[in-house]
């Protein structure tokens, strides 16, 4: 029994995976929505709602008729807008993750929204009369125009909805999460406890650290009589079940959801409080021009290497934080594993120097970034920034073959080749 039972099922299965069903249910549900309102109209003889809400019979045909028309716009700028999302997905991410995104149940509800509205006034349509008196299903008529709104807003909401989906970490999180609920089917969690050194904290899911409320986390620590270490660094992804903090002191009277509410776990890195996200951003945009490709744009990379000079030029001389959070009294109730110096120098040159290493218009640039920081920087922070000076001469000299290009390349100029 136990072998054919999921067989059963299958078939269904298949069905309801399918780019049509939702719609079709929805077309199904408008046309019985159709029906029961006009049904509702003749039992009241279709006085139950005024002419001065639902119109006279031009004007509710004039309606519905344009209803139906804009639905069907609708639905075809839904399926169309779903097609550019697979050909893009397919050329950018994979051809294998097509299937997945065909099956995204908010696009075939969008759909099945806009059909079953069409659906709904093609049949009230046929109800409304014109000759003699003329006879309006006010109630059908109505429903239509709620109906209306619901699309406007479904329509908005979809564009939003697919915007997001586009991003790669959101197809990414969608074949994760499948995989893992067949984990989770196929290999049973036999709850075995992990041992820890030290007393832990957990993450409840996976996800990327994308927000700390260190406020909150002093004040929880403060009144426990505890040290909470957090282990991961912002922007850093945790898997779930892995630790999460690390307490010390009187974990009893800790009240571990609490302390779990304080982080912000999403699919992707933010910009709300990880600057070092915004020079990842910065070095992607500049690789991505001086990747292997037909059209190669250094111009567009020293504009990257223009913003990170300026950002890297404003932090030079502050001070950075320890990681360490004290409460009212001095007592450190909070560490975290905070970014240093030497961290985004390496973050916002190390990459674009080995992928523009062959470039004098890059080495250029790179050198007038750097030597303009060595001018604004501490004398304890000039270490990192010579290493890449150092490193910029030796890349251009091992990468330009001509002498006259390598001496050119080994002067700095702030607009790369001037």
């Amino acid at each position: 029994m136990n072998r054919h039972g999921p067989r059963r099922t299958q078939p269904f299965s298949r069905l309801s995976k399918g780019l049509w069903f939702i719609p079709l249910m929805c077309v199904i549900a408008g046309v019985g929505l159709s029906f029961g309102t006009i049904a509702i109209d003749k039992a009241f003889d279709y006085e139950l709602v005024p002419e001065s809400i639902s119109g006279g019979p031009d004007s509710a045909l004039e309606i519905l008729g344009t209803v139906a028309a804009s639905m069907v716009s609708l639905a075809a700028l839904v399926l169309t807008i779903t097609m550019v999302v697979v050909q893009l997905a397919m050329g950018q991410f994979s051809p294998r993750i097509v299937q997945r995104i065909l099956q995204d149940k908010p696009s075939q509800f969008a759909v099945g929204v806009f059909v079953g509205t069409f659906a709904h006034a093609m049949l009230t349509l046929r109800e409304v009369q014109t000759d003699g008196g003329g006879t309006v299903p006010g109630l059908a008529v109505v429903v239509a125009f709620v109906l209306v709104v619901v699309s406007i807003i479904v329509l908005v909401w979809y564009v939003n909805h697919i915007g997001r989906k586009l991003r790669v970490s959101a197809l990414i999180e969608l074949v994760g999460s499948d995989v893992r609920s067949l984990l989770d089917a196929h290999y049973p969690n036999v709850s075995m406890r992990r041992e820890f050194e030290r007393p832990t904290i957990c993450a409840p899911h996976s996800g990327v650290v994308v927000e700390i409320n260190h406020r909150a986390l002093v004040q929880i620590a403060e009144a426990s009589h505890c040290v909470l270490t957090l282990r991961p660094m912002l922007g850093e992804f945790v898997p779930a079940d892995s630790p999460l903090f690390e307490v010390a002191g009187s974990p009893e009277r800790l009240d571990e959801k609490a302390v779990v509410r304080c982080i912000v776990l999403g699919m992707e890195r933010t910009l709300d409080q990880d600057m070092a996200y915004g020079l990842r951003m910065l070095v992607d945009i500049a690789e991505r021009s001086l990747s292997d490709s037909p059209f190669l744009d250094p111009t567009t990379a020293v504009q990257s290497i223009d913003r990170l000079h300026d950002c890297l030029r404003q932090l030079a001389s502050r001070s950075f934080p320890d990681g360490r959070y004290r409460d009212d009294q001095g007592v450190v109730r909070l560490v975290t594993r905070v970014m240093s110096w030497d961290d985004y120098v390496h973050l916002a040159f190390d990459e674009i120097r080995m992928a523009g290493a062959g470039s004098p218009q890059i080495a250029r640039r790179m050198r007038a970034a750097l030597e303009d920081l060595l001018t604004v920087a501490p004398p304890e922070r000039r270490a990192p920034l010579q290493q890449q000076l150092e490193l910029l001469r030796s890349g251009s000299q091992a990468a330009i073959s001509e002498a006259s290009d390598r001496k050119r390349s080994l002067r700095g100029d702030a607009r790369g080749m001037g």
